[in-house]
């Protein structure tokens, strides 16, 4: 007998494939879209009883679930995290969740409709957080966000199994707790679908795509090109041009600088080619200070009214 196969797509049917439920006799396996498994859930039809196990040691219990006729309570293993106990109200046809146990505060309320079952969130004065929809060919949910009308949020595709089964309260609950999706796997989710735009690798999410990834310079490579000295472009008598640095072959371990002796010398310039050592400032005397604090008079200019003599001066304040 072939498992059933329970496919969920981000949106509508036939989108992006983003998890598998393999539902069999004996529980439920939950896999990514790549097919690797995440969640295992094992059925204990004796005591009525559903186990999220550890997918490396299914001996290690995570959660529990626990039906009875007035509902299910949801037992944790893992620090931080209450309990929630959900409890069946209105003849069966709303189920009522409280955080923590009997005397919790109402988190949510899901009501089932004749199209299917909506969720209200307490305090949001009977406005319906999302609904899980029933197609008419009992192959698929879709769960709305906001209302019947609202955004498709995800579709689930039932092959092998009728979409209908999970129409009963009890059955449902089920349901909800292996279809939903911690904040850790929505996080890994997110990142994925952000190294995809990005046209990262899966592995390189939160890394900078203009990162450097080829041959580090590592210190035996200095050792090896440590003394090499720069070839000039020049042409000697009876022999040919001699290679330059810029055209001469590239081994793959060649981690050498390109360097052209004088190439950032500008025609004009005259300086020595090694400047003068710096003096301590014990060194220097103060007319040595002296002059190099005032102004070189060859660079400065006379000005227009150097030019005017004293005479033309004396006669136009006269006039």
């Amino acid at each position: 007998m072939t498992d059933a196969v329970i496919t969920e797509y981000a949106g509508a049917k036939g989108g992006r494939v983003t998890r598998y439920y393999q539902y069999t006799r004996n529980g439920i396996r939950v896999l990514d879209g790549k097919r690797i498994l995440k969640r295992l859930y094992l059925f204990d039809p004796s005591s009525n009883m559903m186990t999220e196990c550890d997918i490396r040691r299914e001996d290690k219990i995570l959660r529990r679930f626990l039906f009875d006729p007035y509902g299910m309570i949801e037992e944790t293993f893992s620090f931080g995290h209450s309990p929630r106990k959900f409890r069946y109200e209105n003849g069966g046809r709303q189920i009522v969740m409280r955080e923590g146990g009997d005397f919790g505060a109402v988190g949510k309320t899901f009501t089932f409709e004749q199209q299917g079952i909506s969720e209200t969130a307490y305090g949001r004065n009977g406005e319906i957080e999302r609904v899980f929809a029933f197609t008419p060919g009992d192959d698929a949910i879709i769960e709305r966000s906001g209302g019947w009308y609202g955004d498709v949020d995800r579709t689930l595709g039932f092959e092998g199994i009728r979409a209908s089964l999970f129409s009963e309260p009890e059955a449902f609950l089920q349901f909800l707790m292996f279809t939903e999706m911690s904040p850790t796997e929505r996080d890994a989710d997110v990142q994925e679908q952000v190294a995809q735009i990005r046209g990262e690798s899966p592995g390189s999410a939160g890394r900078s795509k203009y990162a450097y990834t080829g041959t580090r310079h590592t210190p035996a490579s200095e050792e090896r090109t440590a003394g090499r000295a720069p070839v000039r472009s020049d042409v000697r008598a009876g022999a040919g041009p001699v290679a330059s640095s810029r055209t001469r072959s590239r081994g793959p371990d060649d981690f050498s600088i390109d360097f052209i002796q004088d190439g950032d010398r500008s025609p004009d310039d005259t300086s020595q080619d090694t400047p003068p050592e710096p003096k301590r400032s014990s060194e220097i005397s103060f007319e040595e200070r002296w002059k190099n604090s005032q102004p070189d008079p060859k660079k400065l200019s006379k000005g227009k009214s150097a030019e005017i003599s004293y005479e033309e001066r004396r006669q136009g304040r006269s006039s």
